[in-house]
């Protein structure tokens, strides 16, 4: 049987959101210890890592920049819209209706962090030459924090339009 608890009440979310106390209770940190934003960074890690291993994966097998980092991004957002709706803004409803005010708007936010992302890649490596992962990795950073907001504030809300916490 499946348990319907919030996924912060379950016992390894209050293990981890234990170890985060200390943190908690200092001024500016205290604000990012959160269990939605620490959740969205683990999965955020979590859809980095599909997006790096994803990209490596197809230049191993001989795609260039361009279609490595296309796939890439296909890989990283599938991932990331389960994971965003499951376990960080705990989005319920599985209907179309529902998929569509949602995944919608994700896949477009995500558009946009996708161009970005194509972007920096294609000058940074192919024009300006600079190392293939460290590029990777600073644009996943970028992106990793542009589309919390878009998650949290457009995306993932309940229909007063505050983020599901």
């Amino acid at each position: 049987m499946t348990s319907h608890r919030p996924i912060q009440d379950r016992p390894l979310m209050q293990k981890l959101l234990r170890c985060l106390e200390p943190f908690q209770k200092m001024p500016v940190i205290g604000k990012f210890c959160t269990y939605e934003i620490i959740s969205y960074l683990i999965c955020g890690v979590l859809t980095t890592v599909v997006n790096y291993v994803s990209y490596f994966v197809v230049r191993a097998l001989g795609g260039n920049v361009a279609l490595s980092n296309a796939l890439a991004w296909v890989f990283a957002v599938l991932f990331a819209y389960v994971s965003n709706k499951i376990l960080v803004f705990q989005s319920p409803g599985w209907s179309p209706s529902v998929l569509w005010k949602e995944f919608v708007p994700f896949i477009v936010c995500r558009l946009l962090s996708f161009v970005f992302d194509m972007a920096f890649v294609l000058v940074t490596v192919d024009i300006l030459h600079w190392n293939e992962a460290l590029a990777k990795i600073g644009s996943n950073v970028f992106v990793m924090i542009a589309n919390y907001f878009a998650s949290k504030f457009f995306i993932f809300k309940n229909p007063k339009g505050e983020s599901h916490e």
